[in-house]
């Protein structure tokens, strides 16, 4: 957080999500929903992209964190760590422990920006029960995110390398979590390779919470409502079964352990 150039830029990815949805993207979808939503398509829409929104960061704000791994490789600070009495575990303890309280708190604050451009816009504030939700799904996705890009940083052992990963993961992420084209709309092998992508998890979990209470004004068939959250990727369907709220969010805390696991075990046969 010494570094405010890459805080801002680990929040680089909220504003220009922002930023397109209101000045290109979000009439366009309004314009898809109002025959079904109504007067609350503006809200259901700004609801969705800025549940998509925070799987985003959760995923870029970790990955900013860990330049500082990346940048103690380079500068050969990570020769004094295993120079010390401190076991491979514990440093890779610390590395996670950082980075998922820095994405933790990143965030929240998307939360919180969120919730003022929904609210700026004719929405409401989440409930009291509902902030609880979304903060346990930004633990829980920040986790997970931590996790999976702690082993591809285990591989990196250069700057450039790291950031040309890191244009690359910023510039995927947000087609594999469905904001830019909702998922229904794409192919269905896509389709596919976005359900096994853990994000897109944590993007459902958000959508499912925030779009609640909008979807709760909607008068509209359940039928033509379900079909809705299976096109914006609210809900994900596997072999003609709803996958459930508590399925996508063990999918998440599968994901962090294993890959956690997995990174140890990657840096722990690294020669020193």
């Amino acid at each position: 957080f010494r570094d405010h150039l890459a805080v801002f830029f680990s929040l680089m990815s909220l504003f220009i999500i922002i930023g397109l949805y209101a000045l290109f993207l979000g009439d366009v979808v309004v314009d898809d929903v109002k025959d079904i939503a109504g007067s609350n398509a503006r809200f259901l829409m700004d609801s969705w992209i800025m549940a998509g929104l925070l799987s985003v960061t959760s995923v870029t704000a970790t990955l900013g964190s860990f330049g500082i791994m990346i940048d103690d490789k380079v500068k050969k600070i990570s020769k004094d760590f295993s120079a010390s009495p401190i076991s491979r575990w514990q440093i890779i303890s610390g590395y996670t422990m950082s980075s998922w309280i820095v994405g933790v708190l990143i965030s929240i604050i998307a939360l919180i920006i969120s919730e003022v451009y929904i609210v700026a816009c004719g929405g409401k504030l989440l409930g009291i029960e509902q902030i609880f939700k979304v903060l346990f799904i930004i633990c829980l996705s920040v986790f997970s995110s931590t996790a999976v890009i702690l082993f591809l940083v285990s591989f990196f052992k250069s700057g450039n390398a790291f950031a040309a990963a890191s244009t690359v993961i910023g510039t995927l992420i947000g087609f594999l979590a469905g904001i830019y084209i909702p998922t229904g709309a794409l192919p269905s092998g896509v389709q596919t390779v976005i359900k096994a992508f853990p994000p897109s998890h944590a993007a459902a979990l958000f959508r499912q919470v925030m779009m609640e209470q909008p979807f709760s004004l909607i008068t509209a068939p359940a039928e033509a409502i379900e079909e809705m959250k299976l096109i914006f990727g609210v809900l994900y369907k596997f072999k003609d079964k709803i996958i459930s709220f508590s399925t996508s969010a063990l999918i998440l805390v599968a994901t962090g352990i294993i890959f956690f696991i997995l990174s140890v075990i990657k840096i722990s046969f690294t020669p020193r």
